[in-house]
Formats: C-alpha cells, structure tokens, sequence
C-alpha cells in the first residue's frame, strides 16, 4: 500500500526500497534511525547509532548536543505528534556522509509553534546529513521545510507569500 492511498492528505510519493541487504551498512544505519528510533520512538538505540557527544540540528530547528538532549526532542515531538512517521523518500551515500529527502508525518495531538492541536496528520520535508565517525554518527543536520508546515498548522502563512517584485515589474 502506497502512502497515497493509507493517508489521503499527504502527496504521492514513493518511498525507496529499504530492504537491508539492498543498502549500505551506513545507509541501513540511517533507515534504522528513522524506521526504528524515530517511528518506534525506540531511545535505546540512540547509542548505538550516534556518539556519546554528537551534534544535530533538527528539521523544526533545535540545535542539541549528546544522548540525552537528542532523546528529550525524540520524546517531545513524538508525543506531539501520534502516529509519528518518517517516509525515507530519498537516501544518497558519498565518503562519509548519507543525505536524503524525507516526509515527516503524524497527527498533531500538543501545541506546536504556537498552534493549538489539530487532530488532524500534518506532514514537511526534510533533508539530512548525517556525518560518521567510524560506525557511528558524529553530527546530523536536517534542514526542514518549517514554512510548508506552518502554512499547514495556519494556511494564513501561505497568503503571507508574495513573489511580486516591490516596483510592479513583471519579469
């Protein structure tokens, strides 16, 4: 079953073959990392794929550092949001570094930027870079589409954008 077709609100996207023995082993460590620690919201894996003193930089904008810090956003944004998915849209390895395009997904259930609970699934892109030291993770930074989300939260952001020049010029 496609995503289109188990949530309606979300755009058809494909996610890629994540079966195992068809990545790399650091590929396989960033599909464990979003299929495992983040959809199962399973902490204890957070040693296991980073180093004690890591780095992130999240796709909502919080910049953490080590185990704990990272373990009380999982913690935080997974209650926020039920249901909490991440579709691996896109996975590219080079040297040292895995980057992709995700959708993060879930039903909003707490407060978020400001905006009362929804109850409904809101979803933004993201894209990450996660840097290895060895076998393990030494910095993670995901740039998000914070504006795609607000604009979801309150589609009064969407009106905001205005790509007309300020001098009335047509290009």
């Amino acid at each position: 079953m496609t995503e289109r077709q188990k949530y309606s609100e979300l755009p058809e996207e494909i996610e890629v073959d994540l079966t195992p023995a068809h990545l790399s082993p650091r590929k396989n460590i960033v599909r464990g990392f979003y299929k495992e620690l983040w959809d199962k919201a399973d902490l204890s894996l957070v040693p296991q794929i980073f180093h004690r003193d890591f780095t992130f930089r999240g796709s909502l904008g919080p910049v953490l550092t080590g185990h704990q810090q990272f373990s009380d956003y999982v913690s935080w944004l997974t209650e926020t949001l039920e249901d909490y998915t991440s579709d691996i849209l896109e996975l590219v390895e080079e040297g040292d570094r895995v980057s992709g395009k995700l959708r993060f997904h879930g039903i909003q259930r707490r407060t978020l930027f400001g905006e009362l609970p929804t109850n409904v699934r809101i979803w933004w892109y993201g894209a990450p870079i996660f840097t290895f030291d060895g076998p393990l993770v030494r910095d993670l930074w995901v740039l998000g589409d914070v504006y795609g989300l607000r604009s979801r939260l309150d589609p009064a952001w969407s009106e905001r954008l205005n790509f007309s020049r300020a001098d009335g010029a047509s290009s």
